[in-house]
């Protein structure tokens, strides 16, 4: 499973989160503790917001540790807001295009987690995607197709609404054709402003989310593991949550896929 990390605040270097921290997203690349896969080697990417709308993206196949473009990049790069990324795959192949977030517009997407037996009905998903937005699929992710429809169902005017459409069809799909684990769900996203968060799953495992404000930073870290044990003030996320962040202010929703 793989693990993640986004901010929002007062811009600060990527570092900060990336690489910097006793238990950094690249630390965790390595040596995740709190889910399945311990290794995250399978590609990594990161999305960031600066002056235009749309964010830039830097995503590869390579180990995130082993990549010393990411390690400048994120030494020089200052955002308010962004996602980061590593990946274990869950069957896909390593491609660049199968690595998040996944960017749409204004939009980046990121998800931990499966939806069970996806490649027994990826076509079918495929088809549910209109074809004034089907060049966007690139890969051939879960994430990806979730991401999709998430914008289909109206991710711009209701965020929480869209995403609880767009994931009860992966799961009655999962249910009819899959297997289980039939949906398991720890999602970041953003449209540039406003950063949401989605721990969700079908069973009693959902994929962890924690949060910390920073009074140093004046920003939060929204990430899949504390990243530094020592310190104090981590908030983890109830399952089956949905979570808007923006300034200091955090809501947090009871999210309920569609049946």
């Amino acid at each position: 499973m793989c693990r993640s990390a986004a901010y929002i605040g007062q811009p600060c270097y990527l570092e900060d989160v990336v690489t910097r921290p006793d238990h950094s997203l690249i630390q965790q690349s390595v040596s995740a503790t709190e889910c399945k896969t311990q290794t995250n080697a399978d590609g990594f990417g990161v999305a960031w917001y600066a002056r235009r709308p749309e964010p830039g993206l830097y995503r590869d196949t390579h180990p995130a540790w082993s990549d010393p473009n990411l390690k400048s990049l994120t030494a020089q790069v200052r955002s308010p807001l962004f996602l980061a990324h590593v990946r274990a795959s869950t069957g896909t192949a390593t491609s660049r295009n199968n690595c998040h977030p996944f960017v749409v517009g204004r939009w980046s997407f990121m998800h931990n987690g499966q939806v069970g037996g996806f490649e027994t009905f990826r076509r079918r998903a495929d088809m549910l995607i209109p074809d004034e937005l089907y060049h966007q699929r690139k890969g051939a992710t879960d994430s990806e197709v979730m991401f999709l429809l998430g914008l289909v169902e109206g991710l711009e005017e209701d965020p929480k609404g869209a995403m609880e459409i767009a994931v009860g069809i992966l799961q009655r799909m999962s249910q009819d054709k899959g297997s289980r684990p039939h949906m398991r769900i720890g999602a970041a996203f953003s449209n540039g402003e406003t950063l949401y968060a989605i721990r969700y799953a079908s069973d009693n495992r959902a994929p962890t989310i924690y949060h910390r404000w920073s009074e140093t930073r004046q920003g939060r870290a929204v990430v899949s593991e504390p990243l530094d044990k020592g310190e104090a003030g981590w908030h983890e996320i109830a399952p089956n949550s949905f979570c808007t962040f923006r300034g200091q202010n955090v809501r947090v929703e009871p999210f309920e896929p569609l049946a």
